[in-house]
């Protein structure tokens, strides 16, 4: 998310965005083992969670929505898009996120089934917004990211 919102000031960049990409960075340094973990289970569910925020963008109040897909329990897509349009409430922005992927369609056939997730357990936040630290580092948990060691990365490696 940060990295995205960073992006939108790369035309005119100030002295408070380079100090913003240098806090990433450094995010990025502490993480350079992190990555998708995928077990040898053979789930086969499609699970989806989408979110928007209202007016985020403080400069032009645009909705920014995300959302991560799952099979089984494995991360397979995920997205992170400042809409075209600026939604005028918050159930609006929630209706521009889930009309893009077709979705009404699917539950009035009953492909789908939608359910309201509480924003601390909602996966698709980490793409759509700002979180406390203990919130992210859940979150990242949960989208099954793990931080391997040089020694366990190379035994890994070895076992392939």
């Amino acid at each position: 998310y940060a990295t995205c919102l960073c992006a939108r000031y790369q035309a005119n960049p100030t002295e408070k965005h380079l100090k913003e990409v240098k806090r990433i960075f450094r995010y990025f340094r502490g993480t350079v083992n992190t990555g998708l973990w995928y077990t040898n289970d053979y789930g086969f569910e499609l699970t989806g969670f989408s979110d928007a925020d209202y007016a985020g963008c403080k400069d032009t109040f645009k909705s920014t929505s995300g959302g991560a897909q799952f099979l089984g329990e494995k991360l397979v897509s995920w997205s992170s898009k400042k809409r075209d349009c600026t939604a005028l409430s918050t159930a609006k922005a929630e209706y521009v996120s889930l009309s893009a992927c077709c979705a009404q369609e699917h539950v009035e056939k009953g492909t789908i089934e939608l359910y309201f997730v509480k924003t601390d357990y909602q996966l698709a936040d980490i793409f759509t917004k700002a979180l406390p630290t203990d919130c992210f580092n859940y979150l990242v948990r949960r989208l099954c990211m793990r931080s391997l060691s040089p020694k366990e990365l190379e035994h890994l490696e070895k076992s392939q």
